[in-house]
């Protein structure tokens, strides 16, 4: 009748699109928290790490809660913003994977991946810190 029949979301096409926007292909990608290392941001962000063919890409999608929302539309302030940077291949000079080998830690507390990224960035070596979820071993293997 007159109601839109609403999409649904689906992962494949999302990759799809992406791909197509970034004119990359995707080899690897994991849910993670953007610790340290790119000067432009200096607070932690969630966001996608990603392994492409050209490099490496960390990606953070602007969102905010309703009560956020709210207090931002009443003051006139801005909304959240798209953040993400971009590593190329022949700028990484090494990738580290670090886990916790300790069982009784990993049964006690939360024991993320870790992985770094040594850089080199317009001349100068960083670290990029990114906490992830266990799919950061394919990232890593995919950029080695």
């Amino acid at each position: 009748m007159f109601l839109k029949k609403k999409e649904t979301f689906s992962v494949t096409k999302f990759w799809q699109e992406y791909e197509e926007s970034i004119g990359e292909k995707v080899l690897a990608k994991s849910l993670g928290q953007y610790i340290s290392g790119w000067a432009e941001y200096t607070q932690t962000l969630w966001g996608l790490a990603i392994a492409t063919s050209a490099g490496f890409r960390f990606h953070h999608f602007p969102h905010e809660g309703w009560l956020m929302a709210l207090s931002r539309i009443t003051s006139g302030g801005e909304g959240p913003k798209e953040k993400k940077f971009f590593i190329p291949k022949e700028s990484i000079n090494s990738i580290e994977l670090i886990t916790e080998k300790r069982r009784w830690k990993k049964i006690l507390f939360p024991c993320n991946p870790v992985l770094v990224i040594q850089c080199s960035i317009n001349g100068i070596e960083t670290s990029i810190v990114i906490e992830a979820d266990n799919n950061a071993a394919a990232v890593a293997e995919a950029l080695k």
